[in-house]
Order: C-alpha cells, then sequence, then structure tokens
C-alpha cells in the first residue's frame, strides 16, 4: 500500500489493545513521536495499534507496522525493519526515511517489553540468542551463531550531549544493531535497561569518585546488570544459550583467557557467577582481531572495518569530568596536593578526578616526576611521589568471590599482564602477597584472580602497601 492510502486510512491509529506492550521513539530532536502497541497470545500477534504525532509520513509508518504485524508470530515480527516499512508504504525519499526508522524502533521496543513482562516461547532446541551492539565482533559472533540465532540490542544510556555514534548502547547503535541483525536474516530485539543501568552502573561509579576512587563500571555491568538481563530473555525466548562477541573462552565451567591475549575481556567478566557461564558462549574466544575482521569481509558484514570503542559507552563523546559535574555535581573543589612526609607542594581542582598512577594534570613542574599515590577524598588531598614509589607487594582485597581453590596468579588492571601471588582469606576479604612489585594499583579496581589461564575468583581492591625498597648490597 501507498503512503497516502496509510495517511487515508490510518491502521490501528488510537488502538491500545488489552494486555499491550508498548514502544515509543522519537521526540525533541525531530518533533516527530511514534507509539506502538502489540498483545500477544501464545507467541503470536492476537492486536496491535499505534499513535503518531508529527509529520504524516510518522503517521504513515505507525500505520504500516500494524498493517505489517497482523497474522505474524513474535519472532517473525522481530525481522520487520525500517526496510520492510519503506516498502509497505511504496517507498519513501531520504527526507522521509527517518519515519520508518522510528516505527521500527517503536515497535522493536514493544516487543522487547513484550518479552520482559512475561510473554514468553516454547524451548527450542539450537536457539540461540546472541548480543549485537553494532560493532564487528558482536556481528561475527551472531554471523558464526547462523541462522537460528535471535539477535538482542541493550538500550542502557541516552544522554543528549554525548555522541551516540561512539557509544554501543545508545538509540543510533541500537539501530545500527537492528540493520546488521536484519542484514544477517536474523529477528531482532531491543531491550529498555536505561533504569537498571543507571541505578546498578552509573549511580556506583558515580559514588566511587566522589570517594576518590577508580570504579571498573565493566565489570558490574558485565556481572549484575546486563548479561542477567539478557540471560533472562534467553530463557524466556526459549534458547539454549546467550552468545556474546566477547573474548574470552569457558572451560571446566570456569571462565578462561582468550586465544588472542592482545583482546582477551576475561577481566571484565570475572564477575560472572558459573551458573551464569553455564549458558554463555563466545564464539570469538578461539579467533584473533584479525581473522575476526578477516570473517566479516567475508561475509559482506557492512562494520567489518569499523573501529573498536575506546571510551564508557555512557562517556561516548562527552569526558569523565564534564560527566562527574552534570551527573553528579562533582565539580571542582581545590585541596592540596601533598608528598611522603605530608608538606604541601602543590594544589589541586578535586581528588575525585585523580587516579593511583597518574601523571598528567598535576600541574607541579621541574624535578623528579611525580605521580599519583593515592586519594583521600574526605581530605580532599592527592598524594603524590616518584614512581618508585608507586611499587606494591602486598593488596587487601574486599568481598572476595572464589570458585576454586589455586589461585597463583593476579590481574589488578585490564590491559595488565597477571603476576604470580601468594593469597590468604581473612573471611570475605584476602591478602595478596605478590611475587613481584606491581605499580599503580587503585582502590575500586577489581583483582581478578587466576590459576593459570582460567579465572577462580575476584574482588574489590580495598589497598595497597607500597613495596619496601630492597636492601643496598
Amino acid at each position: 500500500m501507498a503512503l497516502d492510502d496509510h495517511l487515508a486510512r490510518p491502521r490501528g491509529r488510537g488502538l491500545a489493545p488489552a494486555g499491550s506492550h508498548a514502544g515509543a521513539a522519537g521526540g525533541a530532536a525531530c518533533g516527530d513521536v511514534v507509539r506502538v502497541s502489540v498483545a500477544l497470545d501464545g507467541g503470536r500477534v492476537a492486536a496491535a495499534g499505534f499513535d503518531a504525532s508529527g509529520c504524516g509520513s510518522a503517521i504513515a509508518a505507525g500505520s504500516a507496522v500494524v498493517a505489517l504485524l497482523e497474522g505474524r508470530d513474535l519472532l517473525d515480527a522481530a525481522r520487520i525493519g525500517a526496510d520492510e516499512i519503506a516498502r509497505e508504504l511504496g517507498g519513501l525519499s531520504p527526507a522521509k526515511r527517518h519515519a520508518a526508522e522510528l516505527a521500527a524502533a517503536a515497535l522493536h521496543r514493544a516487543l522487547g517489553a513484550a518479552v520482559r513482562g512475561g510473554v514468553s516461547l516454547a524451548p527450542a532446541p539450537g536457539r540461540i540468542l546472541v548480543a549485537i551492539s553494532g560493532g564487528v565482533d558482536s556481528a561475527v559472533a551472531a554471523h558464526l551463531c547462523g541462522t537460528r540465532a535471535v539477535a538482542v540490542t541493550l538500550e542502557l544510556w541516552a544522554d543528549a550531549a554525548g555522541d551516540g555514534e561512539r557509544s554501543c548502547c545508545s538509540p543510533q547503535a541500537v539501530r545500527s544493531a537492528r540493520s546488521i541483525a536484519h542484514g544477517l536474516g536474523l529477528p531482532h530485539l531491543s531491550i529498555d535497561l536505561r533504569e537498571e543501568f543507571r541505578a546498578g552502573v552509573v549511580e556506583p561509579w558515580l559514588a566511587a569518585h566522589a570517594a576518590a576512587q577508580t570504579p571498573n563500571p565493566c565489570v558490574r555491568c558485565n556481572g549484575s546488570v546486563r548479561l542477567d538481563a539478557m540471560l533472562d530473555l534467553a530463557r524466556a525466548l526459549g534458547a539454549d544459550a546467550l552468545a556474546t562477541g566477547h573474548y574470552a573462552r569457558i572451560g571446566d565451567g570456569l571462565l578462561r583467557v582468550a586465544l588472542d591475549e592482545r583482546k582477551d575481556q576475561s577481566y571484565m567478566l570475572a564477575a560472572l557467577a558459573p551458573a551464569a557461564l553455564a549458558r554463555l558462549r563466545f564464539p570469538l574466544g578461539e579467533l584473533r582481531k584479525a581473522a575476526v575482521r578477516d570473517l566479516a569481509r567475508r561475509a559482506g558484514i557492512p562494520v567489518a572495518d569499523k573501529p573498536d570503542s575506546q571510551d564508557l559507552c555512557f562517556l561516548a563523546g562527552v569526558g569523565r569530568e564534564r560527566f562527574l559535574a552534570r551527573h553528579a555535581a562533582l565539580t571542582e573543589r581545590p585541596g592540596a596536593v601533598v608528598d611522603l612526609a605530608g608538606r604541601r607542594v602543590g594544589s589541586h581542582r578535586g581528588a575525585h578526578a585523580f587516579t593511583v598512577g597518574q601523571r598528567r594534570g598535576l600541574g607541579i613542574g621541574g624535578g623528579t616526576p611525580l605521580y599519583v599515590l593515592a586519594t583521600d577524598a574526605d581530605a580532599n588531598t592527592v598524594t603524590v611521589g616518584p614512581r618508585a614509589a608507586l611499587a606494591t607487594r602486598t593488596v587487601l582485597v574486599r568481598d572476595a568471590v572464589l570458585h576454586a581453590a589455586g589461585a597463583d596468579r593476579v590481574r589488578l588492571r585490564h590491559g595488565q599482564r597477571p603476576v604470580g601471588c601468594t593469597v590468604r582469606e581473612h573471611g570475605r576479604d584476602v591478602l595478596l602477597t605478590l611475587a613481584e612489585p606491581v605499580a599503580g594499583v587503585a582502590p575500586g579496581q577489581l583483582a581478578c584472580l587466576m590459576e593459570g589461564e582460567t579465572v577462580v575468583g575476584h574482588g574489590t581492591i580495598a589497598a595497597a602497601r607500597r613495596a619496601e625498597p630492597a636492601p643496598a648490597r
């Protein structure tokens, strides 16, 4: 049907069926808003309606979605995208294409809300849910999962001040991921986890900075927010497992380092419980990054050469200091920079802006280069000293979780190589004695406990004791 027909006789406009779930897209940026409501019965669309405000194209696109949903089951409905909506309208000019994108986004949010709201499918052997973010890694993971996969993307953060194109969890990223999934022939759902993400990841990150600590939000997100939600979704969709594009492996029920150690993400996944790992798959664990990009090129995946994201997803285009000022009122709070003897050697703009091991931004010139050794939020001081003073041989880890005995190595920061250690348990705490000095151990970061290449536990770094200098010979 043509656009004019949907405008003249919009299907389901103003209808919100009993027991339906809704999704909306649009807003201030373009002025157009589309809201789609879908009621499902036994996994099949029983009724649908829409409402829209703004241009005529948005109204026609909402009507087109209702027409396309007729007679479809949940997963077939999840294959509807902007291209199919545009075809239903007889084609759309580039200027009107945004209406189809909004209608598709509203539909997929509604379908995701339906599954989270209790709609479920019978178990289907071989079905696998795959997380797709819009980057090359998750796209290749989805490709490797085959045609029985169902794709999902989480919308975790939306910030008008940020750069949505550089984030893996923005509305723009969801749109890109949906296009990739449909290009692979997969149904796609989007899940709105913005409230859970703010409460479970962003707020603790802000609180840790207020306490002048160095938090790791990705560990918290993977361990208790993002992957848990997707595992629940996999169960509701009758899927055997959840696959992601992480570089990691699983062996004997525990997490293991990826084949490509330069891309290894086992540190960021260390807080996952064995029960979660039993239902997870990492298709890229045995591949190197170059091979992943080559696979993407050969499969015709459009993001084969897309650069990897380097920033925290919610900081994209904003920066840490601007984000802290905007969301936690952590602005300039001048204080003293002191040396190990407590003597004032300079001033800083706020202890929350510094992390252990940092050198740049101290504003202290001349003489021996100085590094941040410690921060104190209560006293609002930053303690500095020579690089040698960063060396640590003893680390206290709080709230430790050990899945197996035998930890003989520890990774104290993402990207750092593991170092040998001995472990002494004290209830929920462990005291690590390192086999060699390590510089820049920061309270708030994760300690990833390992036996060889296997992750056997984790905890939060609470304190580090400076290494004693070696005796003179």
